[in-house]
């Protein structure tokens, strides 16, 4: 039997190596997306990836695609693509800021997804605000006003109504 220890610095062998992924203990975990993994163990059996699952980012909260409302904003973190195109997002206007702290208030519903940057929202009135984040699909009721307090460049494409 090979040893592996050459190509990927491991001593195990060939042999100690599964070949397939196991299945999911638990149907929950079947709603969380798979990535193929192809490690350089894999590669020596032939090619064949590791299938497994992908949580969400640490931090990020309920799983990929969930709306999350919080003070009035709706936010989904990282919406499908097949969303996305259904939307036409790469169609909307793109509007940009640099770090700053403003305020804002929306006359009319906006929904927007960052394609860069961070950004923490705090409604007039609260002491409590959301982050957003590149990735994010979020939707700002007509009439809220807030401060945006942009941490990292912001580049987003935006409709209202």
């Amino acid at each position: 039997m090979a040893s592996l220890s050459s190509a990927t610095g491991l001593a195990a062998t060939a042999a100690s190596t599964p070949t397939t992924a196991p299945k999911p203990f638990h149907s929950l975990f079947s709603r969380i997306p798979r990535t193929r993994i192809t490690s350089a163990a894999a590669r020596l059996r032939g090619g064949r990836g590791v299938c497994v699952r992908a949580a969400a980012p640490k931090g990020v909260g309920g799983r990929m695609g969930a709306v999350e409302e919080k003070l009035g904003i709706a936010v989904e973190r990282n919406p499908a693509e097949t969303k996305l195109s259904d939307l036409g997002v790469k169609l909307w206007p793109k509007w940009g800021c640099p770090p700053s702290k403003f305020p804002w208030t929306y006359s009319d519903k906006e929904t927007c997804y960052l394609l860069k940057g961070k950004v923490k929202v705090t409604p007039a009135g609260s002491t409590e605000s959301v982050e957003i984040q590149a990735g994010d699909l979020v939707v700002f009721p007509e009439g809220m006003s807030c401060t945006w307090e942009v941490s990292e460049t912001v580049d987003k494409h935006y409709k209202f109504g």
